[in-house]
């Protein structure tokens, strides 16, 4: 991921995924961003933190016992078939 500052509490993420090159999103790329900017002091923990990547925006909320909640829309962009021989 590369991240930078927006605002307070609000990122700007692009991913580049290993083997595909940038995508539109990645929800776990998105909590870790969002727990790395809390833990740096970046954003702060006590509201949402807004994600924006290229796919569309997510909320994330770091709870007091550190778990990452994350919400946003979702969209089909992808359906493939597996041939097994």
């Amino acid at each position: 991921e590369f991240v930078s500052r927006v605002a307070d509490n609000e990122l700007r993420m692009r991913v580049w995924e290993r083997g595909s090159g940038i995508t539109l999103a990645c929800g776990t790329g998105a909590c870790a961003t969002a727990t790395a900017a809390v833990a740096n002091r970046i954003c702060s923990s006590s509201k949402h933190i807004k994600v924006n990547l290229d796919g569309g925006a997510l909320s994330i909320w770091i709870n007091r016992v550190g778990n990452c909640i994350m919400s946003g829309p979702a969209e089909f962009v992808y359906e493939g078939e597996t041939k097994i021989c």
